[in-house]
């Protein structure tokens, strides 16, 4: 009985590693990976990934303040790794093993690369960094490019090679 649970555990486990084979579904013929990630994409980032960048910072700029004032001055080179803690947390958190920040998974969507696979950290790195440039040089403006492809892609996901899809790609999920 237990052998046989253990299988079941691995084959889900395996499909949620691969979502799909090849090109990516196209939107029409598979609109449960589609649905609702753009709204569910932009607040997951304003709702709780924002505030978790911004007290991630908070935290880094009390440690590096502490670390400041107790060499005197000596090691305010630190200063240098502040503007790392945002991309660090959404390299590490996409290049995960869930292939979201805490904002996507909140709400059901997740990063998954061209061929359906989990992103690497690599392409996590290259996500976070095109979507920061982008974005700044932009003033976001580069963000309303998700609205002129079917799969609703930034710029920053063509770039990197990935693509956010709802997590749970089950009509029945969908419905809920």
């Amino acid at each position: 009985m237990l052998a046989g649970f253990h299988g079941a555990t691995e084959m889900v486990s395996a499909a949620f590693e691969q979502a799909w084979d090849g090109t990516p579904p196209e939107p029409y013929a598979a609109p449960e990976y589609f649905t609702g990630v753009v709204s569910r994409r932009v607040i997951a980032y304003c709702l709780i990934d924002g505030m978790m960048v911004l007290l991630l910072c908070a935290v880094a700029a009390l440690l590096f303040a502490g670390i400041t004032i107790f060499s005197l001055g000596a090691l305010r080179i630190v200063w240098a790794l502040y503007a790392l803690v945002p991309l660090a947390y959404h390299t590490l958190t996409i290049g995960g093993r869930h292939s979201a920040t805490l904002g996507m998974r909140a709400f059901g969507i997740e990063v998954r690369s061209w061929t359906g696979a989990r992103p690497t950290l690599l392409q996590a790195l290259v996500l976070t960094a095109a979507f920061y440039l982008t974005t700044t040089a932009t003033a976001s403006l580069v963000l309303l490019f998700v609205f002129f492809n079917r799969r609703r892609c930034t710029l920053h996901d063509l770039i990197a090679g990935t693509l956010v899809i709802r997590r749970f790609p089950d009509p029945a999920v969908l419905n809920a």
